[in-house]
């Protein structure tokens, strides 16, 4: 029988490479960005040069031109050591690149994928406003007709790599926007990149409650110029991409979930062993037994969903949302319970942050929130099952 978490040599060949860097680098900057709230860009580098940074962009444009298992395996192992960077590494390796790599045309490809590849480039998408965040359709951001070309109004929020640092806007992203007089579905998609007239740093947002390590800023388009060129697939069509680009950013975000339920089930395991009270080991408690087996049960229910899941699903095709919502709805409130469990078992020490686990509690609520609440992903799985009679 193959193995469901690593199908091919290929894939286990990555996760050994991932985990190997992500213990031997990752993790010991963690703490220390997570308190400075500080993007680590030069360790970002180096994902480009293991192939991590374009995962599934086709080879011909710089990629390694892997599949959605490889995609969730660099992202449960990242968030094992470091879920604020692995964030990072999401928006920019899921929500730009793969998503110009699917809806880009070549002259596009051509032009930045090389560069989001290697590193050259740091990119992200921008879809959230100040007001408009699940109901995605209730967008502001406007672009209207100039000539041959477009020109952009209105802001962008929580927009990860929007600001690589306190003053220095990322690199290059991927705006949904209405063109004006478009009705409410018809989104588009434009390439906006640094140094367009326009085009600023509203805010970088600060003291979130977890994955500080991610940069979180306000983009503000201001009349901003934007080339035909640079407009992405047909206008009007991209809310097409816009779905499909969501069943993949939801089931990486699910394997972060697996990375930080991982981590914390290793930490309050070892720590159960070590500890001793009233003359025993902590593990020959029930309490912290319940905590130790309810914790790795659900992982792996868990674990074994988000893989099934990655296993079935194409790259460039849709319909798979019921199930890439139903990863990021179970496994997000997972990792968050698992990792409470964690800090119970540890007491005081898992209250301070010397063994991770208090860290990897405020980034776990992070994933109930982000790429769809759990409010949004209970809506559409009810509406999804509305059309089945019966459950594959």
């Amino acid at each position: 029988m193959p193995d469901l978490f690593n199908p091919t040599e290929e894939h286990a060949a990555l996760r050994r490479m991932v985990r190997d860097f992500a213990e031997r680098e990752v993790d010991p900057q963690a703490a220390e960005h997570d308190r400075a709230e500080r993007f680590n860009k030069k360790l970002f580098g180096k994902l480009g040069d293991l192939g991590l940074l374009g995962i599934t962009v086709p080879d011909r444009f710089g990629g390694s031109d892997m599949d959605a298992t490889a995609a969730v395996i660099a992202h449960e192992e990242l968030a094992s050591a470091d879920p604020g960077f692995c964030l990072a590494y999401l928006a920019h390796s899921m929500l730009f690149a793969h998503n110009l790599a699917q809806n880009g045309n070549d002259e596009q490809r051509t032009r930045l994928l090389p560069g989001a590849c290697s590193g050259a480039l740091i990119g992200g998408m921008c879809m959230s406003e100040p007001g408009a965040g699940t109901d995605v359709l209730a967008l502001s951001t406007t672009a209207r007709r100039d000539g041959d070309g477009y020109r952009l109004d209105g802001a962008k929020m929580w927009i990860t790599n929007g600001a690589v640092d306190d003053h220095t806007l990322g690199d290059v992203f991927l705006v949904y926007a209405r063109v004006k007089g478009a009705p409410r579905s018809a989104l588009s998609m434009f390439i906006v990149e640094r140094g367009m007239a326009g085009f600023s740093l509203g805010q970088k947002l600060r003291d979130k409650l977890g994955v500080r390590a991610s940069p979180t800023a306000e983009l503000v388009f201001e009349d901003c110029p934007i080339p035909a060129a640079n407009r992405v697939g047909e206008e009007g069509c991209a809310t097409l991409h816009m779905m499909r680009n969501l069943e993949i950013e939801r089931l990486t975000l699910a394997a972060m979930s697996l990375g930080i339920a991982r981590r914390c089930i290793e930490v309050m395991n070892r720590y159960a062993s070590e500890r001793r009270s009233f003359g025993q080991p902590l593990r020959a408690f029930g309490q912290i037994q319940r905590h130790l087996a309810e914790s790795f049960a659900e992982f792996q229910a868990g674990r074994s969903y988000v893989y099934q899941v990655a296993n079935n699903l194409t790259l460039s095709g849709t319909g798979n949302r019921v199930d890439s919502d139903g990863v990021k709805l179970y496994c997000s409130t997972m990792a968050k319970n698992v990792a409470d469990r964690a800090i119970q078992v540890l007491g005081g020490y898992g209250y301070v942050g010397e063994y991770q686990v208090e860290r990897l509690w405020r980034d776990a609520k992070l994933l109930e929130i982000g790429g769809g609440t759990l409010e949004a992903h209970q809506k559409n799985i009810t509406r999804d099952l509305a059309t089945r009679s019966h459950i594959k």
